[in-house]
């Protein structure tokens, strides 16, 4: 699970308990004017592949995390339950989406909506 915070003009992605090894990543910072979209659709989630895995763990109907190449981008996943899961578009960025579970993604992506003021 990944915890999202806005600090200043940056939203921070901050990856939880084992799914930091399982990612190979612990936090993301991300610039707010860089951030184009934010959904909280989980059946586009469960239909989506992962793409090639370049970094992390993916274990097909249980969970991925880490980065993955998807029709020529990068993407970030942290997803053990789509049904909790935002999908963040990304500009000027290493990766072109994340897309992580969170505690509550209805009022995760309203706030990062707000932030970036859309």
């Amino acid at each position: 699970m990944v915890d999202v915070t806005i600090e200043g003009d940056r939203a921070v992605f901050q990856v939880e308990g084992l799914d930091r090894m399982w990612a190979l990543r612990s936090r993301l910072e991300i610039p707010l004017a860089h951030i184009t979209g934010v959904e909280d659709d989980s059946e586009q989630v469960g239909r989506w592949w992962h793409g090639f895995k370049l970094l992390g763990t993916d274990v097909p109907g249980l969970f991925a995390a880490g980065t993955f190449y998807y029709h020529g981008e990068l993407v970030f996943w942290d997803v053990h339950d789509p049904a909790k899961t935002i999908i963040v578009s990304l500009d000027h960025e290493r990766y072109k989406k994340l897309i992580v579970e969170v505690g509550d993604p209805i009022a995760v992506a309203f706030q990062l909506r707000r932030a970036v003021g859309g």
